[in-house]
């Protein structure tokens, strides 16, 4: 009954943020994690520069105001990851 709709009403709202997250230019992947209450989002580093993360947080959490109902904050973690490996012989 109702702690199904619930359930199916809670499950789309952290598809839909992550859906709005991943529609952004440079993003990779995007997760919806602790409950709603946080997305994370993973953006190709080659594509999005430092300062580029900054304006892409506010565009995503702008664009989730306007268009998820939600209760409390939700809180947009950019992370743009850059990895160097190299060997020593």
């Amino acid at each position: 009954g109702a702690r199904k709709d619930n359930l199916e009403v809670f499950i789309e709202r952290l598809g839909r943020m992550e859906e709005i997250a991943v529609s952004f230019a440079g993003v990779k992947r995007a997760f919806a994690v602790r409950a709603g209450k946080e997305l994370r989002v993973m953006v190709e580093s080659d594509l999005v520069t430092d300062e580029g993360v900054l304006s892409l947080s506010r565009e995503i959490a702008a664009r989730i105001e306007g268009e998820v109902d939600y209760a409390g904050h939700v809180r947009i973690q950019v992370i743009r990851e850059i990895r160097a490996i190299d060997f020593a012989v």
